[in-house]
């Protein structure tokens, strides 16, 4: 980890200081955590690389537009990437609405809805693991627009990579249904249900460690199994 004094000046406060310190006693497990990411996200790669092509070819031929999404988000200490994820909508639907997907969203595809709703437009994600962007376990990452509205606590959630699931996202797999309750989407969505994941965040910070990533994967592959 960088030393807390060459952080962002926006993580330089006591909130982030008190996960840091939490996190730099555990600098082999961050270690181990970045090898079973790369040795977790081959496995995945070789068992689902036939229906990743399979995917890929039905967004292809059922919707024109790109065959993946790229969108900047945040990561770790800040940095920008582009996070890569099966098009679920119309082409540039950026620029059609909210960063966020309400329910019953007009700018979603027929297939897309399929891939939403059994989290396979996340499997491209695999890429951005073993790019080092993202871990397989973490804080989902927020576009800048929502990390601009950060409390300074909240900070703490980018001293660890980005996640592809997280327990945030499985206790919020219906977050679109919540949005499609209020009139501003942004507005509810960051100060009624960013507040509320990032409880959930925090947590997994404070209590990271090898074992409870495992916990997550199984809960999550149980929760899209179920769906």
């Amino acid at each position: 980890m960088k030393s807390f004094d060459k952080l962002p000046s926006q993580f330089q406060n006591d909130e982030v200081r008190y996960y840091y310190d939490i996190l730099n006693s555990k600098k082999a497990s961050l270690a181990f955590k970045r090898f079973t990411d790369i040795i977790f996200s081959v496995i995945l790669l070789i068992i689902l690389i036939i229906p990743i092509i399979i995917i890929a070819i039905i967004v292809k031929t059922t919707s024109e537009g790109d065959i993946f999404f790229r969108q900047e988000r945040v990561t770790t200490y800040g940095r920008k990437f582009k996070i890569l994820k099966f098009r679920t909508m119309v082409q540039n639907a950026d620029s059609m609405g909210s960063l966020v997907t309400t329910e019953s969203d007009s700018r979603v595809t027929e297939i897309g809805k399929f891939l939403r709703k059994y989290r396979l437009d996340e499997l491209p994600q695999i890429f951005n693991v073993l790019a080092g962007d993202m871990s397989v376990v973490g804080t989902r990452p927020e576009v800048q627009r929502y990390v601009d509205e950060y409390k300074p606590e909240y900070y703490a959630t980018l001293l660890m990579p980005a996640g592809i699931t997280s327990l945030a996202s499985i206790m919020y797999k219906d977050e679109e249904k919540l949005l499609g309750t209020g009139c501003d989407v942004d507005e509810t969505y960051i100060n009624i249900i960013l507040p509320e994941k990032m409880k959930y965040n925090l947590e997994y910070t404070e209590h990271f460690g090898f074992f409870s990533d495992v916990k997550l994967i199984f809960k999550t592959a149980k929760e899209v199994f179920v769906r």
